[in-house]
């Protein structure tokens, strides 16, 4: 446990956490809503630091992240605890609840990454930004190491301390998960705070990609999908765009998002954004990456095996332009 920053003490020993708009008055002994941060004798402690539930090295494509050093591994860890409450949550058992877990300090995870030729870190599974004293110590450490960071997150974080945190970051996938109402009523989230953790991740120069969660009848409409795609064209159409299928989780009620409504949704990205990939689903539709300029395939995807393929220092092999990718 370390103690917490971003808090103020308030009468009575309660305190106020300021690190994501939720904003919690919590009372002595007592947690707030992400369950990460507790008033002990009236100091906000990081209850949830270095303390690992998860631990395992993935293909990067899972985060999803396919246009940051693509074909490449990397250590995957998480903490309990969100500052969301998605009751279709496919992780809630540690994002909503606590397991068991054991502790890490930051400079052995950097050992453990290393120990497993991993060239980076990802804070994934759960929600990363609660975890944010462990992941600010941490991802300072792995940089100066020579390891790069990924977060994949909500995005739901107040400015202060994502500002702190951005020398640090260097690939984030965030999600927005629907309209302003369906974060309101469905997930007790602020679209807005995503949204602009966004635009700033992306304005200083992290490499950005967003998910999109299709959920039947829930954020899966022409004109809530269009909102999305507006909000990522009006950034950079280059920004890659990953609309996921939705299965069944947690009691939620409805059922898996119907193909046509992946297809359908993916068409809405055409003519609009130049990368755009579905996932969670399997049909003769191809995830490869391809030039936008002369067509000519870039990387070629295939489950989770990964070939790059016509990318040369940076460039397209074919006409040269620019590759929109790290490698």
């Amino acid at each position: 446990m370390k103690e917490a920053l971003f808090y103020e003490c308030l009468e009575n020993k309660k305190v106020k956490c300021r690190l994501c708009f939720h904003e919690c008055k919590i009372d002595e002994n007592k947690e707030g809503l992400c369950i990460a941060r507790r008033n002990i004798a009236g100091k906000l402690i990081a209850s949830t630091y270095g303390e690992l539930v998860a631990a395992n090295l993935d293909p990067i494509e899972k985060k999803p992240l396919y246009h940051f050093h693509p074909g490449e591994e990397i250590l995957s860890v998480a903490a309990n605890g969100c500052n969301l409450d998605c009751p279709f949550c496919q992780n809630a058992d540690i994002s909503r609840g606590k397991t068991s877990s054991r502790y890490v300090p930051p400079e052995k995870l950097i050992e453990i990454a290393s120990e497993r030729r991993s060239k980076g870190i990802a804070y994934t599974y759960t929600e990363p930004l609660i975890w944010f004293e462990y992941l600010l110590d941490s991802s300072r450490i792995a940089h100066e190491q020579g390891l790069y960071n990924v977060i994949v997150s909500n995005g739901t974080i107040n400015e202060k301390p994502l500002t702190e945190l951005l020398p640090y970051i260097d690939a984030a996938n965030i999600d927005i998960k629907g309209d302003n109402e369906f974060y309101r009523k469905v997930l007790k989230g602020d679209m807005n705070s995503t949204l602009r953790t966004i635009r700033t991740l992306y304005r200083a120069g992290v490499h950005t990609e967003v998910t999109l969660l299709l959920v039947p009848g829930g954020n899966d409409s022409v004109e809530q999908i269009n909102e999305v795609i507006s909000f990522i064209e009006s950034l950079d159409l280059r920004i890659p765009f990953h609309i996921s299928r939705y299965f069944p989780h947690n009691q939620y009620p409805a059922p898996p998002t119907p193909e046509e409504t992946m297809l359908r949704a993916y068409g809405q990205t055409k003519g609009r954004l130049l990368y755009a990939y579905l996932g969670n689903i399997a049909f003769e539709h191809d995830n490869n990456t391809y030039c936008p300029s002369c067509g000519a395939l870039l990387i070629e995807r295939a489950g989770y095996s990964v070939n790059i393929i016509g990318v040369e220092e940076g460039r397209c092999s074919s006409c040269k332009r620019k590759a929109d990718v790290v490698v």
